[in-house]
């Protein structure tokens, strides 16, 4: 029989009325003679719930007791689903993920998976039943409760999978696959009827929230075939898989955008080796991650160092970076943090000149100032004023055909 891990989010399974629909869902695979494995979230709201618990009791929680605490949720959301799948007349059994032994390393709130045991979940399929996991959750040698961090049940569902050589892992959520880009941002945006796990990581980083980037990894790592799917309504979805070598792929496959950004500037210190240490050193002691970068050689021996950090890291990541123009004699330093950064993206760039220009035309002609620029081999991201962000993602759009199911010619 055909093995299908299905992955449930937490607005997929809200209230009792979303569970019982999931476990009809479940009920028609079985239906079609498919062996059904079932990862679900916490109900929507309720991980927001438990922190807001935990911050009123303790300003920083304790990690290992907030993963104790957070690791309940799920546990709530299987014990139901197993619940309406018996009333309907469906072996079925839950597990939490130290059940089934998800063996994460120590790293709590943000474990990362060490290995499965799957030989439960195997004698139970053997036995015709749903299993039934808790997502987002682990558990040490030690036999402690472990996270794997926001939207980690993607990566159970991912891991899951590849354990037991599933053919197919289906993450059913509030969105019917994924777009060109954001529908709220431009309503022509088109459902991808597949994409890469290149291209689908690549947006995932530069702000697309379809799926958590590490069960992207998890997927391109192990060829595990990802559907992004509607629990909604009915459709095909969006299939996320290696790029087949004889399709001929779209120039580009979506526009992803950040608003979370915020960039600073360091002007005129010495351009002589390792000034980037010097500056990106403290940043980096400081657990503060860097996005792109520039440096602009002057002709009077100094330079000028730009880079982009998340905007909640900008205040933090300034006050650093006063310090260290004091101590490398730089002139001044500047920041802006009403930025956002758009990206183009396509495993079809690879064999097509002319993207980043056309991609330049579209923004100049309305009258949209770039500000920063990185490439890749699949990618081109600039950094522009936010006030533009929506023009810039539309502009592009149209530019490049993207609500068509244009190919390359």
């Amino acid at each position: 029989m055909a093995l299908y891990v299905h992955k449930y989010g937490g607005t997929s399974v809200g209230n009792t009325e979303r569970i019982q629909h999931v476990a009809d869902n479940i009920i028609e695979a079985r239906g079609r003679g498919e062996d059904v494995i079932v990862v679900v979230s916490a109900m929507s709201g309720e991980t927001n719930r438990l922190v807001g618990l935990a911050r009123e009791i303790q300003v920083r929680p304790d990690p290992r007791e907030m993963d104790v605490l957070l690791s309940t949720g799920e546990q709530i959301t299987i014990a139901l689903l197993c619940m309406a799948l018996h009333e309907k007349g469906i072996p079925a059994c839950s597990y939490t993920g130290g059940q089934v032994r998800i063996l994460t390393d120590r790293a709590h709130t943000k474990a990362r998976i060490v290995n499965i045991d799957t030989d439960r979940i195997q004698s139970d399929l053997k036995q015709g039943r749903v299993v039934v996991v808790a997502g987002f959750q682990g558990i040490t040698e030690d036999g402690d409760i472990t996270t794997l961090g926001r939207g980690g049940s993607d990566t159970t569902a991912v891991a899951l999978a590849a354990a037991l050589k599933a053919d197919e892992c289906l993450i059913y959520t509030d969105v019917d696959g994924v777009y060109t880009t954001d529908p709220r941002i431009e309503p022509r945006a088109r459902r991808l009827d597949r994409i890469t796990f290149e291209e689908m990581l690549e947006m995932a980083s530069l702000g697309s929230k379809v799926l958590q980037i590490r069960s992207v990894e998890f997927a391109g790592k192990y060829n595990v075939p990802l559907r992004v799917l509607s629990s909604f309504k009915e459709g095909p979805g969006t299939l996320i898989s290696y790029e087949e070598g004889n399709v001929e792929k779209p120039l580009i496959s979506g526009i992803a955008f950040n608003r979370d950004e915020a960039k600073l500037t360091i002007v005129g210190v010495p351009d002589r080796p390792g000034i980037a240490y010097k500056i990106l050193g403290p940043i980096a002691n400081a657990n503060i991650e860097v996005d792109m970068i520039v440096q602009n050689m002057g002709e009077d021996a100094t330079t000028d160092f730009t880079f982009t950090v998340h905007r909640n890291d900008y205040g933090k990541a300034l006050d650093i970076l006063h310090n260290t123009c004091t101590e490398l004699g730089g002139r001044e330093i500047a920041g802006d943090d009403k930025i956002v950064k758009v990206s183009l993206v396509g495993v079809g760039m690879r064999s097509h000149a002319g993207i980043a220009s056309k991609m330049f035309e579209a923004l100049a002609k309305e009258g949209i100032n770039i500000q920063m620029i990185s490439t890749s081999e699949i990618k081109i991201s600039v950094v522009l004023n936010e006030k533009y962000l929506e023009l810039a993602v539309r502009s592009l759009h149209e530019a490049f055909n993207l609500e068509q199911s244009a190919v390359a010619a």
